[in-house]
């Protein structure tokens, strides 16, 4: 994955977004782009870590899978899932460290990193804050024209994010120059 894609096919003016869904050992994304309301499937996947590896090998295994994909498809835009956890401690600790790790690739990659709650992806994705897993799925394979919901759940969440955002950022650069 270290070529750069070539991307010459997207319609003049597309803005490809990059969705991420944190985790330790399963890394949602997607890249997604958009031209007015038309969206489209670039990638979708998990970046995966082994449980028994050391947590320093896990989050730099992230770091440069997050980077060779910022690499290959050039985003304009980056969106993360925000840390919602509050029944294990740990877990929140680790996720909150690969968190760090993504939006240092990101940073580093020259993206802005915006961040959603994931009561506003669902809200943006589905029309419905508190929708399940499959109704997230299930929209996000009809917003894409996809044949399939994209498995794992992560990868799915993932272009759920970028979804939220290529819908939302525009409307939210409006209203901080309207409102500045």
């Amino acid at each position: 994955m270290s070529d750069v894609l070539d991307l010459s096919h997207l319609p003049i003016g597309s803005r490809i977004a990059l969705g991420i869904d944190p985790g330790t050992a399963i890394v949602g994304y997607a890249v997604v782009a958009a031209r007015g309301s038309e969206l489209m499937m670039l990638a979708c996947d998990v970046i995966t870590t082994p449980a028994k590896m050391a947590l320093a090998q896990r989050l730099q295994i992230i770091y440069e899978r997050l980077s060779e994909i910022i690499a290959t498809y050039k985003p304009h835009d980056a969106a993360m899932e925000e840390l919602f956890f509050a029944k294990n401690a740990r877990t929140a600790m680790t996720v909150g460290q690969a968190r760090g790790v993504a939006m240092l690739a990101l940073a580093n990659g020259g993206l802005a990193v915006a961040e959603y709650t994931p009561k506003q992806v669902k809200q943006a994705v589905t029309g419905y804050g508190a929708a399940n897993k499959d109704q997230v799925g299930e929209m996000v394979r009809i917003l894409l024209k996809l044949p399939a919901v994209p498995r794992p759940d992560d990868a799915a969440d993932a272009a759920a994010v970028a979804i939220c955002h290529l819908n939302t950022a525009p409307y939210m650069k409006s209203l901080a120059l309207q409102y500045p």
